[in-house]
């Protein structure tokens, strides 16, 4: 057998049996606790890797079909100004504007929703259906309406965040039991006192699942929408033009970035998330 195979055998083997060892432990400290939490899932990523790689060179995969996590790597380190300012258009310009300006509409006419329940009954059932609609229907259309450069992304982004940030959280500042909503109004509370104190955060689980949601749609919208026309620069259009060129490493190392990147934005939106809803049962279930 292939001694790279041999040793993917092996090392998996090994990181299993030291991941069930790990799992496996009840420290009382929280540092080790926490400690154990990170190394589990780092050891599982390196191993994929490690298998990966060996894989790749076992049986001798062309690089065309797939490189090596040891070439993309390569082609990150010697690509870096590139993937930088391909970071720039689609995530810090396209992704962050349009996360910001689509979630925060959507709070806003959530608000307005919840006022008005002739709204309700007619903007909420055509948001479920332009929710629907595919990101490929709707970038071409932004590209011919803003043009080729970043405020088309901003507009596809706009669109598939909107509606999500919508129906949640209508259906968050719904979440209040009638029972707390008549305690508010025997303390002669108004409207507006009652969904700050405590419709709102009522409301916030709802809220933070829809941003959770958006920021992986965020990225994935801007990197399709830049498919259908863009300058010469951005994830999509360098994942497009590279795999035209046989460049796939190239194409692997947009991924890894893309896919850190919205790692990094999930993460921090979560991490928000247990801050400003340490009250909820699952994060208080988180901690315990």
């Amino acid at each position: 057998m292939n001694g790279y195979l041999v040793f993917a055998i092996l090392f998996w083997l090994g990181a299993w049996g030291l991941n069930e060892w790990l799992v496996r432990r009840r420290p009382k400290d929280q540092t080790t606790k926490r400690a154990i939490g990170l190394a589990v899932p780092l050891i599982f990523g390196v191993t994929l890797l490690v298998i990966w790689e060996c894989m790749v060179r076992g049986f001798e995969i062309p690089s065309i079909l797939l490189p090596a996590p040891s070439m993309i790597w390569a082609r990150i380190l010697t690509s870096t100004h590139i993937l930088w300012a391909d970071f720039q258009q689609t995530f810090l310009k396209s992704v962050i504007t349009g996360y910001v300006a689509g979630c925060g509409l959507g709070f806003i006419v959530a608000i307005l929703i919840d006022r008005s329940p002739f709204l309700q009954k007619g903007l909420l059932p055509i948001g479920n259906f332009v929710s629907a609609l595919p990101v490929v229907g709707i970038a071409p259309i932004m590209v011919m309406w803003f043009g080729f450069d970043w405020q088309s992304k901003v507009a596809v982004v706009v669109i598939m965040t909107f509606f999500p940030m919508l129906v949640n959280t209508v259906q968050g500042l719904a979440a209040a039991s009638h029972m707390e909503r008549d305690l508010m109004h025997t303390y002669a509370a108004s409207w507006w006192q009652t969904l700050v104190r405590l419709r709102l955060p009522a409301a916030w689980p709802f809220i933070f699942n829809a941003l959770k949601i958006n920021s992986t749609l965020a990225l994935i919208g801007a990197i399709v929408a830049e498919f259908f026309g863009t300058p010469i620069v951005g994830m999509g259009f360098r994942i497009s033009t590279e795999v035209g060129r046989s460049n796939v490493d190239m194409v692997w190392a947009e991924i890894a970035v893309a896919a850190l990147a919205g790692s990094v934005f999930y993460g921090l939106v979560a991490l928000a998330e247990r801050r400003a809803t340490f009250w909820h049962p699952s994060v208080r279930g988180g901690r315990a």
